[in-house]
């Protein structure tokens, strides 16, 4: 189940608020301009499924945000708790980040967790199949997949290079909670 927590940046331990039902979650990140969306698949995808079918399964919704935003490339990235380099691309995105660009993802499988730090607050977001986030540029944030990733997520660009981080040497990030995996191999928070 998706889930918001909003703290206070100084009380990582207590919650100001929690929501897990979507127009909720929806009406909470547009009141900070984060974009939550929920998508559905035109086909049913199969576990495996290649970068082209994922794309083609949501090309109506992806061909609609790149036009309306001038988002120019697209990608597919699958993790699951078996790949070989899953520590280092969590590390990566766990320190507290921003972007010259929004930073734009859909779950197709699987879960993962935005932390969003704006205005003295941190937006503690649990994304999972069907959600997709919008994140504006400049946001501070970071993204947690757990130690055992399990996620499909389609990713838009207006850079086409993808993926760019400027990070802000805060330790902030180290002090929020972190996402947990699940027995099932499924990830929480």
């Amino acid at each position: 189940m998706s889930r918001l927590r909003i703290f206070d940046e100084q009380r990582p331990d207590a919650p100001l608020a929690v929501h897990a039902e979507h127009a909720a979650i929806a009406r909470e990140l547009g009141q900070v301009g984060v974009r939550f969306e929920q998508w559905e698949a035109s086909q049913p995808i199969a576990p495996g499924a290649s970068q082209d079918e994922v794309i083609a399964a949501y090309r109506a919704d992806i061909d609609r945000l790149m036009g309306e935003e001038g988002y120019q490339a697209v990608d597919v990235i699958s993790l699951t708790p078996d790949h070989p380099d899953r520590a280092a691309l969590r590390q990566k995105f766990l320190s507290e980040h921003t972007h010259s660009e929004d930073e734009v993802r859909f779950f197709v499988a699987g879960a993962g967790q935005f932390t969003l730090h704006i205005d003295g607050k941190v937006y503690d977001v649990l994304c999972e199949q069907g959600d997709l986030i919008g994140v504006p540029d400049g946001t501070r944030h970071w993204f947690d997949m757990s130690e055992a990733p399990y996620f499909v997520a389609i990713r838009l660009f207006t850079n086409k290079d993808g993926w760019v981080a400027n990070f802000t040497g805060e330790d902030i990030a180290q002090r929020f909670p972190r996402m947990l995996p699940h027995a099932s191999g499924q990830a929480t928070a």
